[in-house]
């Protein structure tokens, strides 16, 4: 063989050793990423030639499915109750996915590695491939009652519920929100006038506001510094605090005050030079305590006990994305504070509102929040099991227990700011109101924030509640956590 032949067999043998090692590459290694690239135009097709998953509740109720469009010959997406449930499911279109259609597209579509042998068993029997079956922790009664509830009120807003024991979601909704089938539909240029249309809706009736708007946190926050100040300082609901009427603060003009200018007054305080049971200051929520409070505590130690109740957490997912609440380290006084009343850049979502009493009523273990309980093969053959896990311990147990009693008089005491909202008969609610000044509604209204769980004695939900514009706290945010109380109370016989 002469050298020319030579080099050009050699050329030949290296190439088809190339060819040999690239189609290995994307047979074995690569085949997952390029099925799932958006331009695939196989993998599109074939997505609707077959069933793909349902998702359901807690109790059962299918809340995603598909059918079988007879026109087309293809399966479409179909949300029966789709309003109610749309910032949970997301939806599942043409182009793309949000929400549990996201997260768990991998167990709905029938792709995920754990589907293989059922895929396989189909393929041998004939049986048309089918997606796993997504059920979730979410209650019907009480995702239904949140849904009523913020519709009746109107405004934006975000509630979420959680079991404080295991940390599952018992109810998440958002408010104005849209409906999925809308973006469920197999005609193109009809998905794209639907979605167009809610893009320019000014409500954003896309946007999550349970997991991905942020608030203020307002007189709730007073939960996270009443647990500093308990931890570090070892005081107790009935320790006397300083409760002035203006708190005068470092480096600044303006003085702090209480709602209206009020002296934080038990009976022994009518001046506002004296003191007064914590519990008391907690009850009727004065601003100058838990201020003071802040001063004494810094920025550090409040930040500190923010991200133990979940703040600052760049992570957190349920497994749909959670946009993280803040609590930046204050370095001047005086903006710890505000920020130990819930003010100053602090934002909390409604997710976190729930954690909060979460975490108190579990006595001081705040559990991660999740919201798909397990998923199942077409043959019933369960693939997974969420097992609750623990985020953090924020207080003891004993500190847990002064909160609870502190959040008790908040809806049981004559005085407590929600009082005239959350005494229900029958069931007691421990609590705290906030009102957020936000200064951007045009209604003028301040933000209406409400925490609680119940029953108190022994938790079994706990609910946090944003509206914004809402006004005082208790009069436009805490009717909605009752309602979600007592339909998920009765609906689980407790």
């Amino acid at each position: 063989m002469n050298r020319a032949l030579r080099r050009v067999s050699l050329a030949c043998l290296v190439m088809f050793v190339l060819l040999l090692v690239n189609v290995n590459w994307l047979q074995g290694f690569d085949a997952a990423s390029l099925a799932s690239e958006p331009g695939n135009g196989r993998t599109f097709s074939e997505q609707f030639q077959f069933q793909r998953g349902s998702i359901v509740t807690a109790d059962q109720k299918v809340i995603a499915e598909s059918r079988l469009n007879k026109n087309l010959g293809e399966y479409q997406r179909h949300y029966p109750v789709g309003p109610v449930y749309a910032p949970i499911t997301g939806y599942d279109s043409l182009f793309s996915a949000t929400g549990i259609e996201q997260a768990e597209n991998k167990q709905l579509s029938g792709s995920d590695p754990a589907l293989a042998v059922h895929n396989l068993i189909d393929l041998v029997t004939g049986k048309p491939k089918k997606g796993a079956t997504v059920q979730l922790t979410i209650n019907s009664a009480a995702q239904e009652a949140a849904f009523s509830a913020l519709q009746a009120q109107g405004r934006q807003a975000g509630v979420v519920a959680l079991n404080p024991q295991t940390g599952a979601v018992l109810a998440l909704a958002s408010y104005p929100t849209f409906d999925p089938n809308q973006l469920a539909t197999l005609n193109g240029s009809k998905l794209v006038r639907n979605d167009k249309r809610l893009l320019r809706d000014p409500n954003q009736p896309l946007l999550n506001r349970a997991l991905n708007d942020t608030f203020p946190p307002g007189s709730t926050f007073k939960i996270v510094t009443s647990s500093a100040a308990m931890t570090d300082r070892g005081i107790t609901q009935d320790t006397p605090v300083y409760a002035p009427t203006r708190l005068r603060l470092p480096g600044v003009s303006q003085p702090l005050i209480n709602f209206d200018g009020e002296a934080c007054d038990n009976g022994s305080n009518p001046t506002g030079t004296g003191k007064v049971p914590l519990i008391f200051a907690f009850t009727v929520s004065c601003n100058t305590v838990f201020g003071n409070l802040g001063l004494q505590l810094g920025g550090a130690k409040l930040k500190q006990q923010a991200t133990l109740y979940g703040m600052n957490n760049p992570r957190l997912a349920i497994p749909l994305p959670v946009t993280q609440s803040n609590f930046p380290l204050y370095e001047d006084r005086a903006q710890a504070a505000g920020a130990a009343i819930g003010q100053e850049s602090d934002t909390v979502t409604p997710l976190q509102e729930a954690m909060l009493s979460a975490a108190v009523a579990n006595k001081g273990t705040l559990m991660k929040p999740y919201m798909v309980d397990k998923v199942t093969a077409p043959d019933l053959t369960p693939l997974s099991t969420t097992q609750p896990t623990v985020l953090s311990h924020p207080v003891s147990p004993t500190v847990a227990g002064e909160l609870t009693q502190m959040m008790i008089t908040v809806t049981q005491s004559p005085q407590g700011t929600a009082h005239a909202t959350a005494d229900v008969p029958g069931i007691v609610i421990a609590a705290k109101t906030g009102t957020a000044q936000t200064g951007i509604n045009n209604s003028g209204l301040d933000d209406a924030v409400f925490t609680c769980f119940a029953p108190a004695a022994n938790p079994q939900i706990a609910v946090g509640v944003v509206v914004r514009g809402g006004g005082l706290g208790a009069d436009a945010s805490a009717p909605i956590a009752v309602k979600i109380i007592q339909a998920y109370l009765a609906a689980v016989g407790k």
